[in-house]
């Protein structure tokens, strides 16, 4: 599991890569939490294109980034989930803290 973070016009944006579990979503967290405190961004984009395996850790990680984004006045947008990972964060009523998006099938 990588997670590449780019900031520009005060966004956040995080590249995530490969599976996320109990012990990679722990690893990812502390990045993740580290870029937010640092920059302060207005939006924190999670980008889960890259994802090839998601337990009950992803909905943790995007829900303790939302409360930390909170902390710091800004919003969170989950972007291009597979098919399965969309209906989970859905069912979990994440669409409630923030956009969710599906991945677009060409």
């Amino acid at each position: 599991m990588s997670a590449k973070i780019e900031y520009r016009q005060n966004k956040l944006l995080v590249l995530l890569d490969g599976e996320i579990d109990h012990h990679t979503a722990s690893l990812i967290r502390m990045g993740i939490d580290d870029a937010i405190l640092k920059k302060r961004p207005e939006l924190l984009i999670l980008d889960f294109g890259g994802v090839t395996f998601m337990d009950s850790s992803g909905i943790g990680l995007v829900m303790g980034r939302y409360k930390l984004m909170k902390t710091v006045s800004g919003k969170i947008a989950v972007q291009n989930l597979s098919p399965s990972a969309y209906r989970v964060m859905k069912l979990a009523g994440l669409e409630r803290l923030g956009e969710i998006k599906q991945k677009e099938v060409c």
